[in-house]
């Protein structure tokens, strides 16, 4: 399977929320990052992944590219916050290394200001920009996929 082909697996199996199909296109070395999460590696990316697809996310994907051991991607995602049950169109960027047919590096970008107002409401609004709100985002988050992590086991 070429590399753009593997992207689209990945986001296809996204957008059926089968995190399972996602996490076969992934090497077992992978590396994974976004605004929300920071760094996540192997299993814990792969767990992050099985935590957060659900069926009520709708998911579409385009400008899928790759040449080389790199690809790229755009999609976005409209799912309702679970924390404040806010509705939320998050629009990602996404980047991908290449190895062995697999993927090993997946880098997602999106506006966290623009994120964290539709999710947070007003504190997201006021806070969104700093990067306290952004660090407190980021710990309930990792605080959430290990609890996930351990009842996984």
């Amino acid at each position: 399977m070429n590399e753009k082909a593997l992207i689209e697996q990945f986001y296809t199996a996204f957008a059926r929320a089968d995190a399972e199909g996602m996490i076969a296109c992934y090497h077992p070395d992978i590396e994974f990052e976004d605004p929300a999460f920071g760094p996540l590696k192997g299993a814990d990316a792969c767990n992050m992944w099985r935590m957060l697809v659900n069926p009520g996310l709708h998911l579409t994907f385009s400008k899928v590219q790759a040449a080389g051991d790199t690809g790229s991607a755009h999609w976005d995602a409209r799912y309702v916050f679970s924390k404040t049950g806010n509705k939320v169109l998050n629009q990602v960027d996404a980047s991908f290394v290449f190895r062995d047919g697999k993927i090993i590096r997946h880098t997602d970008r999106f506006d966290f200001w623009k994120w964290s107002r539709q999710a947070l409401g007003l504190p997201g609004l006021l806070l969104g920009w700093s990067p306290y709100l952004k660090n407190k985002v980021r710990q309930q988050a990792l605080q959430r996929l290990a609890q996930f992590s351990a009842k996984a086991k």
